[in-house]
């Protein structure tokens, strides 16, 4: 699988290069991708979103930009201390995106133990938990069989801009981070570890 990293995106830039990736996966020009980055401060509606679930479009004197997105779900927050991994993938051979989102869901987990935090699944929702507290989202597209969209993994964003939405239609907005749990570490050690995991998870299927 490719590897791409930026340091930092647009959220409408970033959505047209997974848009020209996802055509040339499909095209047979490019091969699987991973997309490492992190955006401004951007709230985003999938296709289960509603606009009255963003409270405030501005938060501590800090504007949010709101973009609508064709993944699923509701609305979720990225910012910078978010590491964003969108995986664009073609699973034409196993035509199951319930095991891609396990797969994603899991790849935050085995991440998330290298550090000693216990991430899970829970009932209320997808994405991954540390103790009642979502500190990773996932929404995906499928395209005639190839992903993309992804994850967000909450290592130290700013936690009071989940305040201006209702995230994932969790009204009472239970998240956490890293940090919060108290591991400090940059972004590139957790990159590290995330393309480690993607080695075994999204091409041994380990």
């Amino acid at each position: 699988m490719r590897i791409l990293q930026h340091d930092i995106q647009n959220y409408p830039d970033s959505l047209l290069e997974q848009e020209s990736i996802v055509a040339d996966i499909l095209a047979k020009r490019a091969q699987d991708t991973m997309i490492l980055t992190e955006h401004p401060p951007t709230y985003t509606l999938g296709s289960s979103g509603k606009m009255q679930d963003i409270l405030s479009r501005t938060i501590e004197g800090e504007s949010i930009a709101v973009h609508s997105t064709g993944r699923g779900g509701e609305v979720t927050y990225h910012g910078p201390g978010q590491l964003i991994c969108y995986v664009l993938k073609n699973i034409e051979h196993e035509k199951d995106l319930h095991q891609h989102v396990h797969h994603l869901e899991e790849l935050i987990i085995r991440t998330l133990a290298d550090f000693h935090i216990h991430g899970e699944r829970n009932e209320r929702g997808i994405g991954v938990w540390v103790d009642g507290l979502k500190i990773s989202a996932v929404g995906v597209r499928c395209r005639k069989w190839v992903t993309f969209h992804g994850v967000a993994l909450n290592i130290h964003p700013n936690l009071q801009h989940f305040k201006g939405i209702v995230p994932c239609g969790m009204r009472d907005a239970p998240v956490t981070s890293m940090y919060q749990e108290g591991v400090d570490v940059p972004r590139h050690i957790v990159e590290q570890r995330i393309i480690h995991h993607t080695q075994t998870l999204f091409i041994n299927g380990i």
